[in-house]
């Protein structure tokens, strides 16, 4: 369970507190950020579908798909007898009437683009999906049967090499969220102004039914299929953990590629996320979560920002609502009370499950004043435009979700430089604070000396995690101040201006390296 920051939690008035909906234990992802929410503890010593907002959503994205390279297609869709037309080349819907999670993704991106400082055809460019790769094969079962696993791997963008982004075990994967996914890390790569593209991957089981064995076959068979098809390297495509995987999935995957490519110097950078004895960093466990912490404690402690919310500046007294939905809390509270548990009264919610958990069915119920998107792709565009209505801030995965892949930028540049940070500056900078403390005794203290404790703290050199966090707290600032002065100064909100910052970023590289050959 996520731990209570400030007090006790209660249901129904949660008082400078946090609340979650269930346990995290099935999903490493919800694990990483609940480990961030504990060390942010550590650190601070429905509505029914109406036709209104979807036609204001509809009017802000255009129409005629210029952008779009999705099929062309119009369609329909009849919800509490009312008759909705779905902008062009967004055509499936999924419950409640909202587009699908990837044409959410291509929803959001045609908002920004109809602003952004570029032209249509390096638009269209951004907005494809370069690769996608689908593959099945056996896993012998430990019961001796056989069975056939399919898996997919999409590479979004190579404006940057490598490309980069997690692999999860879930038994509702398919092309299309893989594709998704890797469109949303393209762009969140960008927003950071981390040097990667964007990609994903995606095993189609559910990880609990099967056992450690038979789990660790299949991801090496993964990885082999990978590096067949050129998917996978440290200057080529760098997976992550995501939901349903984690270090033990990324060290298998390190040793099944060192093994198939043994001459490659570099091998351990083939994948991030690792246990620390396999090459990965201190702090990157808690990394997103931690990163979702940087940019709320900003945007509360901006006076301007939270008056129009009504609310004084930072986070103490704050009420909270952290929602994550892993395989024990499925089974231990009920359903109805886990997708309740959003409406509840709070300041901020934090959704940091997975995607499309606030949707047109229950936008309308939302008591918070601030949505923190924790999770990929949380809040559906028809919500969004809902809770726009109703005044409610959101601020946007691209940006709160980025901690994560800023910090496997870091375990990447580890692995290629072959030593970890601090290893060649830590005693050198004890060493010249413990001389300038001796001088100040010396000039200054008139035979008094500072306390052991005092002279402790101020000697102590950067370890491993000092730089992790600090580069990640560095990163996380310069990219929110980036966001809020772009959404002012083009009058749009906070994802919209995330946006317009990847695709402008993105535009530029395109237009600068031009087209080969």
């Amino acid at each position: 369970m996520f731990l209570s920051l400030l007090s006790a939690v209660h249901l129904g008035c949660i008082h400078a507190g946090w609340l979650c909906s269930s346990d995290c234990e099935a999903s490493e992802l919800l694990k990483r950020f609940q480990r961030g929410m504990a060390m942010v503890m550590r650190m601070m010593s429905g509505s029914s579908y109406s036709a209104r907002p979807f036609a204001r959503l509809c009017a802000v994205v255009d129409a005629r798909a210029q952008f779009s390279t999705a099929a062309v297609s119009s369609v329909t869709t009849t919800t509490v007898s009312k008759s909705v037309t779905l902008p062009v080349g967004h055509g499936n819907v999924v419950a409640h009437g909202d587009p699908t999670f990837l044409e959410s993704v291509d929803i959001y991106f045609d908002k920004a683009a109809a602003i952004a400082a570029t032209t249509p055809d390096i638009l269209a460019q951004i907005k494809a999906c370069n690769n996608i790769l689908k593959v099945q094969f056996p896993l012998k079962c430990a019961n001796g049967t056989v069975e056939l696993i399919e898996a997919y791997r999409a590479q979004h963008s190579h404006h940057r090499l490598p490309v980069k982004g997690g692999i999860r075990m879930a038994p509702n994967v398919d092309a299309d969220e893989t594709m998704a996914l890797a469109a949303l890390m393209t762009f969140k790569c960008a927003v950071v102004d981390v040097p990667f593209g964007g990609a994903k991957g995606g095993i189609k089981i559910d990880p609990t039914k099967y056992s450690a064995n038979e789990k660790e076959a299949i991801i090496r068979r993964y990885t082999s299929e990978l590096v067949r098809k050129n998917f996978i390297g440290p200057s080529i495509d760098v997976p992550a953990p995501d939901y349903g995987t984690g270090p033990q999935e990324m060290a298998w995957i390190k040793d099944t590629f060192e093994h198939l490519q043994p001459n490659d110097i570099n091998g351990s950078a083939c994948v991030t996320g690792k246990p620390l004895e396999e090459g990965g960093i201190d702090g990157r466990q808690e990394a997103t979560g931690l990163g979702v912490y940087f940019c709320l404690r900003e945007f509360l402690n901006d006076e301007a920002l939270v008056a129009k919310l009504g609310l004084t500046t930072g986070i103490k007294g704050k009420t909270f609502i952290v929602q994550g939905f892993g395989n024990v809390g499925r089974h231990t509270i009920d359903v109805k009370f886990a997708q309740g548990i959003l409406e509840l009264p709070c300041d901020v919610l934090i959704p940091a499950a997975l995607e499309t958990q606030i949707h047109s069915g229950n936008a309308g119920n939302i008591k918070a004043k601030i949505v923190a998107e924790a999770a990929n792709g949380p809040v559906t565009p028809l919500a969004e435009t809902m809770l726009e209505d109703n005044d409610v801030v959101i601020l946007p995965d691209l940006l709160l979700n980025a901690g994560g892949v800023t910090v496997s930028y870091f375990e990447w540049l580890k692995n290629l430089n072959h030593i970890h940070f601090g290893r060649m500056s830590r005693r050198m900078e004890e060493r010249g604070k413990t001389a300038l403390i001796d001088a100040l005794e010396n000039q200054f203290g008139n035979g008094h000396r500072f306390s052991d404790e005092v002279r402790s703290q101020v000697v102590k050199g950067n370890t491993e995690v000092d730089f992790v966090w600090s580069g990640l707290e560095e990163t996380m600032l310069l990219s929110w101040e980036n966001v809020k002065r772009t959404s002012q100064g083009r009058n749009c909100n906070y994802r919209t201006a995330a946006y317009l910052i990847a695709i402008e970023r993105i535009a530029t590289c395109y237009r600068v390296s031009g087209i080969f050959p």
